[in-house]
């Protein structure tokens, strides 16, 4: 039976701990941290899919003496109309690849996020028609065994309705913490506002394997930062910090 649509005004519920979470705790069962491969085969079964398009309409320069324009560097949007990828942390020297690597070539196609959802379907035909999803850009990488990290940046076309980076990471927040939830504590991700850290502290037994977890969760403008990481030992607090705090310095 097919899950009901959500009402339009109502995020998407995420899943509690994310697709990604269950395919890395997946390969580690079946062995790939010993060496094998068989978490890559997930990647290698789907179809290549077609790169958002990066170019940006030309303008007409408007007649007579106006405002000096804003250089490169102090202008935001000649970032974030650009290459969104280059706006993503850089892997760390002597970073692996992640058992299953979240993307193709730095880029999340929308039917792969909207997995990330409780409903897929719901999820992909709330972001694909009223959340208006441009695109996500991922990066990932994993350090000693287990140890991963996820970073996306998800990108919103400017609409004169709502603020759909901010209702991305707000739902972040309900989805990280709920109310019942004793065992994560969460921090403000300093010069954000409103950015949120937290760290799980009770390990997801679901696959036979005890995977911990820590997310943020931030927005700047039409983009929302998610984090994600993942390893069969606890996380502290400084490694997710760390990365949130420099990430949103990126952008």
């Amino acid at each position: 039976m097919e899950t009901p649509e959500a009402p339009p005004d109502t995020p998407p519920a995420r899943r509690a701990r994310g697709r990604t979470a269950a395919l890395i705790a997946t390969a580690a069962v079946l062995g790939v941290v010993a060496g094998t491969c068989v978490g890559y085969l997930v990647q290698a079964d789907r179809a290549p899919t077609a790169l958002p398009s990066l170019s940006q309409p030309s303008l007409a320069q408007a007649k007579g003496a106006g405002p000096e324009p804003l250089s490169a560097a102090r202008d935001r949007k000649v970032k974030t109309d650009g290459d969104l990828r280059k706006l993503l942390l850089r892997k760390p020297a002597g970073a692996r690849k992640a058992l299953i690597e979240a993307g193709d070539d730095g880029w999340m196609d929308l039917a792969v996020y909207a997995e990330e959802f409780q409903s897929p379907a719901n999820a992909f035909r709330r972001l694909a028609k009223l959340d208006e999803l441009r695109r996500v850009a991922v990066v990932d990488w994993r350090e000693d065994s287990t140890y991963t990290v996820e970073i996306r940046l998800v990108q919103y076309r400017e609409t004169e309705v709502g603020t759909q980076a901010a209702d991305d990471a707000g739902a972040g927040y309900d989805n990280a913490q709920p109310p019942d939830d004793h065992d994560t504590d969460g921090w403000p991700i300093p010069g954000t506002g409103d950015g949120m850290a937290y760290v799980h502290h009770k390990p997801d037994t679901s696959y036979g394997v005890s995977l911990y977890s820590a997310e943020a969760h931030a927005w700047r403008g039409d983009i929302a930062m998610e984090i994600w990481i993942y390893d069969t030992k606890p996380i502290p607090k400084a490694k997710v910090m760390d990365l949130a705090t420099r990430q949103m310095e990126q952008l």
